[in-house]
């Protein structure tokens, strides 16, 4: 896919592409290693440090999701996002998108400061630092197969539930395996993007209902209405060839369709060896044509509370982040004041 087509098809993955390798090269100019950047450095263009996210600095949850540690780290999240973004963005919707990455990320840093901070309490841990896009990619990978599960389809085409358990998993072995990964990140950008991406999925699955409701019941006026002509004309029943869908009679399957849901109607019975004018209509007192495009339901939307439900969720969750970054904060507080 060019650059072109991905801005088309998703252009907030590709401003997010731009905004990491932007951030990267900004860096470079003023005079980062590409591959071995400071600690200072690191925390001078927003990496999440504790205590620092914590006391004075929470906007150090979202910024460490753009920036990268090193060159190979920036390419391995790089290339994730654009796999995992031009799928998820056309079917989520850039705006969706857009919060499920931020809210991820924002979840997976602070599910880091939590561990990071009771395991200082405990005496095992030390204070640390983490960047990187992982724990929002990570919550996309996560929304995924929840549509995978749902088999939401995205431009006709619906999702192998199977590659995406392996691709998650993989993620999440390496980041045990190899030292230095944030697994509590990632960990912590998985479960958001799943608790972002049942709504969504209840959401489709609510419309993809009534969509079929609605197509029942166009295929059934659509019978009744080719019955009805066909009785009124007091014509006996035909055998259906070949020759007769040759000369004209339409095909009945697959009238009515929507997304990756076909239903058929076999109805040649009603129009059969009918002989056709020169405008294609039926003559000789045969049934007359019934066209089933005027039978087609109209596409169906659920209602304004359903169409609200995914951005409640998201409104749950940043309360829910909000009130646990205060919870951490004050318990950095007390331990600052007992210390004193």
């Amino acid at each position: 896919m060019t650059i072109q087509q991905l801005l088309k098809t998703a252009p907030v993955t590709t401003l997010l592409l731009a905004s990491f390798i932007g951030l990267f090269v900004m860096q470079l100019v003023t005079g980062v290693d590409a591959n071995n950047p400071s600690t200072e450095e690191l925390v001078k263009w927003g990496a999440n440090a504790l205590p620092l996210t914590m006391m004075d600095d929470p906007w150090r949850l979202a910024s460490s999701a753009f920036l990268h540690i090193g060159l190979m780290h920036l390419l391995f999240n790089g290339f994730a996002m654009y796999f995992f973004g031009q799928i998820a963005e056309p079917m989520f919707g850039s705006a969706k998108f857009l919060a499920l990455f931020l809210l991820a990320a924002i979840g997976g840093n602070l599910l880091n400061n939590y561990v990071t901070w009771h395991s200082i309490l405990d005496g095992t841990g030390q204070p640390g630092l983490s960047a990187g896009a992982s724990g929002g990619i990570m919550g996309i990978g996560a929304a995924l197969l929840i549509a995978a599960l749902f088999k939401i389809s995205v431009n006709g085409m619906i999702l192998n539930l199977k590659s995406l358990i392996i691709i998650m998993a993989i993620n999440l072995v390496y980041g045990f395996a190899v030292p230095g990964i944030d697994n509590a990140g990632h960990i912590g950008g998985a479960i958001t993007g799943l608790l972002i991406a049942l709504p969504i999925a209840l959401v489709y699955r609510k419309r993809e209902l009534a969509q079929q409701a609605a197509m029942a019941q166009a295929q059934q006026a659509y019978q009744n209405a080719v019955q009805a002509s066909y009785a009124s004309n007091h014509q006996p029943s035909y055998q259906t060839s070949l020759r007769d869908n040759q000369r004209g009679n339409p095909p009945l399957t697959n009238i009515f369709a929507d997304n990756n849901i076909q239903t058929s109607v076999d109805l040649n019975n009603t129009a059969d060896t009918a002989d056709f004018d020169q405008s294609g209509g039926y003559i000789n007192n045969y049934p007359t044509y019934i066209d089933p495009k005027k039978f087609a339901p109209e596409p169906v939307n659920v209602s304004l509370i359903w169409q609200l439900l995914p951005w409640l969720a998201m409104l749950i969750i940043s309360i829910g982040f909000v009130w646990w970054w205060q919870d951490i904060h004050q318990q950095i507080l007390q331990v600052l004041k007992a210390i004193e």
